[in-house]
Order: C-alpha cells, then sequence, then structure tokens
C-alpha cells in the first residue's frame, strides 16, 4: 500500500490534543505526528484536527474524510457515561464534544473508525458503555521519560484485528498454546483507565485482553455488526515499543477507508434519479 498513488490516497481525519493547550507542545506535537505516520506508512492522507483547529477547516474535514482515527490524550469527563470523578484526571470536555461530533459524522457515513488509548475509550463511551477510572498498574512511564512498560495482550484469533496481525507476521501468528487458541503479543503500557467485560458497550465486542490488578481487562474491541470499528488500548504508533505485527491494523483501517472513499465516489458519480 505504501506505494499508491498519492491522488487515490483516502483522507483520514485524526483526532489529537491541541499542542497549543499542551504543557510541552514540542512533546505534544511529536505524539500526535507518530498517528500521522502510521496512516501516512500505508498509503493514507492523513489531516490532525484538534479543538485549535478553526471551525470551518474542522467541517470541511470532517465532511471530506474517508475514515476516522480517535487518538490518545486526556481522560474522558465521567458525565458522559454516567459517572462522577472518581480517579479520572484532566478531563478535556471540549475534546469530548469535538470527538463525540466527528464520531456522529463517521457512523452517519459508515465511516470505518479506528481508535488508539483514549480513542479506544471514546468508541466505548460513544457507543453507550463505561470506563473503569483507574487502573495504576497500567500506567507505565509517561511517553518520553523512559523505556515503555510492556504486559501480555491475548488477542482473538478470528477477530479483525486477530486476522489482522495474522496477516502482518511474516511467518504467520500462532497460538503459542495448544491449549489456548489466542494470539499473544507484547504490547505498551500508557493508560491508567481501562474497560472491563461488564463496562463494554452493547454493540461492541472484545478483540483482545490483558490482565490488571482490577482483573482481566477488554484491550481490544471492534463492532458486532461488521462495519469497520476497531480499538486498542495500546499505542501501535509508537513503533520503538510496539511489535511489528501490530502494523496490520493500520493497514487494514486505511484499506478499509479506501474503501469508503470508493463507494463515497461512486455516489457521486451516480446520475440523480
Amino acid at each position: 500500500m505504501p506505494g499508491r498513488a498519492a491522488a487515490a490516497s483516502p483522507l483520514i481525519v485524526i483526532t489529537v490534543a491541541d499542542p497549543a493547550r499542551a504543557d510541552d507542545p514540542d512533546l505534544a506535537t511529536r505524539k500526535n505526528e507518530l498517528y500521522a505516520a502510521g496512516i501516512a506508512r500505508h498509503g493514507g492522507k492523513p489531516a490532525l484536527l484538534h479543538t485549535g483547529t478553526p471551525p470551518a477547516e474542522r467541517d470541511r474535514l470532517l465532511a471530506a474524510m474517508d475514515g476516522l482515527l480517535l487518538g490518545g490524550g486526556a481522560d474522558i469527563d465521567p458525565a458522559l457515561y454516567g459517572e462522577t470523578v472518581s480517579g479520572a484526571v484532566e478531563v478535556d470536555p471540549t475534546r469530548d464534544e469535538l470527538e463525540r461530533s466527528a464520531w456522529l459524522e463517521a457512523e452517519r457515513r459508515s465511516l470505518p473508525v479506528f481508535g488508539i488509548c483514549r480513542g479506544f475509550q471514546a468508541i466505548n463511551v460513544f457507543a453507550g458503555g463505561k470506563l473503569l477510572q483507574d487502573v495504576p498498574d497500567h500506567a507505565g512511564t509517561p511517553y518520553g521519560q523512559g523505556p515503555a512498560h510492556t504486559h501480555d495482550l491475548e488477542i482473538e484469533p478470528g477477530s479483525r484485528l486477530g486476522r489482522a496481525v495474522a496477516g502482518a507476521s511474516p511467518d504467520g501468528l500462532a497460538a503459542e498454546d495448544a491449549d489456548d487458541a489466542a494470539l499473544q503479543l507484547q504490547v505498551n503500557s500508557f493508560h491508567h483507565q481501562a474497560i472491563c467485560l461488564e463496562a463494554l458497550a452493547p454493540g461492541l465486542r472484545p478483540s483482545a485482553w490483558a490482565y490488571s490488578e482490577a482483573g482481566r481487562l477488554v484491550e481490544g474491541l471492534e463492532s458486532r455488526e461488521g462495519r469497520w470499528i476497531a480499538g486498542l488500548q495500546c499505542h501501535p504508533e509508537r513503533t520503538e515499543s510496539t511489535p511489528e505485527e501490530l502494523d496490520g491494523i493500520w493497514s487494514d483501517f486505511v484499506v478499509a477507508a479506501l474503501a469508503a472513499a470508493s463507494v463515497a465516489r461512486t455516489r457521486r458519480a451516480a446520475p440523480a434519479r
């Protein structure tokens, strides 16, 4: 896919933190660029969107997007899932509002959506689920302040994520335990909030799991209805601490956005009746 002509590249909007509002604008910018690199690496055209983006440009991007990537960042306001603050920190209601608008536009047009960390949690909340507000043993070292903490991720082999990572492995990815069909990878850990099975939205199903002091956590999700919706709790854009097999989900997402762009072009070209 990286060799595809730029004119055919699907436009993928990436919601990110506004560097101008960050304590370390340079670090925030570098983080944002990693999401864009993940999309561009597989032939997509990334467009960063944040709360500082002018309204006219925001509206233009949302109307033109072929796919939506919800990136990492501050905690989601617990009021969105009917709770008071009990562990959540640094909530950003303006970003919540921006991403909900983007989610609703993607839903209206049945566009593919990929969520990473906060974005993974946002998919669950926007779909009617809840969050565990604090899971300290998964917080790890803040990005840029030392080697990433890692933990085991068990991936459901028949899931969208499972097929993507197996296809991205040069020799194919197989279960390590004959008595357990789950695929296993070591992934980075940069989050203090999480999703348990009981908090998962009704229209979503787990695609990956991890263990924590709070119990077994859902760390990958997808739609039950077949639409391309996928989320990962880890940060696959941080390639220095990510197994190469996770590149498969980036590729799968961009392919889905390309298909959405093709459908949109066909509809525009169809004669009016």
